[in-house]
C-alpha cells in the first residue's frame, strides 16, 4: 500500500486500516478527485480479511490499494480489542451517497459497473433522480468475463468519469479494480458489494435498531439464508482476533 503522511493507519493482521472519521474519509476523497490520480478504495469487512489470510495474492491486492475503510463492525471491534482504535465504521453505502451529493455541486460524473442490467439501470435512475445535479454518465452490468475486459475498460474511459463504483462481489470487484486501475486512470475507484441492490429497491438495508446494534450481518443473514457459509467467517474472525490479542495488529 502507498504509505500517506495525510492519514493514520491500523494494521488488522497487516491489512491497514484508515483511522479517518467519516468526514475525514470524505475529504480524503474529495481530495482524491480533484488530483485526477486513481485511486483504489476498499471498504473492507472481516471476511475480506479472512480471505486475505488465506489468500496471499488477495491480501497483496488489499495492500496495494489507496485507502482501505473499515466497513464491517467487526474490524471497528478488533481494533479497539488490540488497543489501536479507528475514529468509526466507514460504510460503502454511505460514502457512494455523500459522494453523490458533493457531486451535486462539484458537477462529478460518475460511472456505476456490476449487478444485474435491472438492477444497475434502476440504480443508475434513482441515484440520478435523488441527484440530479450529479452526472451519471455511463452505466453497466457486471456480467462480462476477461475477454471483455478491454471493451469495458474502454467504455468506462470514454465516459471520463470522477467516481467509478463497482459491484461484483468481494471476490471478484476489489481485484478487478486493482488489476485495471492505470488502464481506467478514474480518479476514485471504490468497491461497493450490495449497495446497488439497496439503491434499486431490490434489497433492504437493516433498520436502525440492526445498525445500532451492529447486527447488520445477522439482517442479512436473516433475509438471505444462502449467505450462511460466507458468514462463518465472523465468529472464526472474531475468536482469531481474541486468541491472537497483541499480534492482531502486526503489519506483515
Amino acid at each position: 500500500m502507498k504509505e500517506s503522511a495525510r492519514f493514520q493507519t491500523v494494521h488488522i493482521y497487516g491489512i491497514p486500516f484508515s483511522k479517518m472519521s467519516f468526514k475525514e474519509t470524505v475529504v480524503y476523497l474529495t481530495e482524491a478527485v480533484e488530483s485526477g490520480q486513481p485511486h483504489q478504495v476498499i471498504t473492507a469487512n472481516p471476511i475480506m480479511v479472512m480471505t486475505a489470510l488465506d489468500n496471499p495474492s488477495y491480501k497483496q491486492m488489499m495492500q496495494r490499494a489507496e485507502i482501505i475503510v473499515p466497513d464491517g463492525t467487526g474490524i471497528v471491534w478488533a481494533a479497539s480489542k488490540a488497543g489501536d482504535p479507528v475514529a468509526e465504521r466507514v460504510t460503502g453505502f454511505d460514502l457512494v451517497h455523500e459522494l453523490f451529493r458533493i457531486g451535486e455541486t462539484k458537477r462529478w460524473r460518475f460511472y456505476l459497473l456490476g449487478t444485474t442490467p435491472e438492477v444497475i439501470q434502476e440504480a443508475a435512475e434513482r441515484l440520478q433522480m435523488q441527484y440530479p445535479a450529479a452526472i451519471v454518465a455511463g452505466y453497466r452490468d457486471g456480467f462480462f468475463g476477461a475477454d471483455q475486459d478491454q471493451e469495458v475498460i474502454q467504455e468506462i474511459r470514454a465516459a471520463s468519469p470522477d467516481i467509478l463504483l463497482v459491484a461484483r462481489g468481494a471476490d471478484t470487484q476489489e481485484p478487478w479494480i486493482d488489476k485495471h486501475k492505470d488502464a481506467l486512470g478514474v480518479p476514485v475507484m471504490m468497491g461497493v458489494g450490495g449497495t446497488f441492490d439497496i439503491v434499486s429497491g431490490k434489497s433492504k438495508r437493516a433498520p436502525a435498531a440492526f445498525q445500532k446494534l451492529r447486527l447488520e450481518w445477522l439482517y442479512r443473514l436473516l433475509r438471505e439464508p444462502t449467505r450462511f457459509k460466507r458468514m462463518l467467517a465472523l465468529p472464526k474472525f472474531a475468536v482469531k482476533v481474541l486468541r491472537d490479542k497483541e499480534n492482531v495488529t502486526k503489519t506483515s
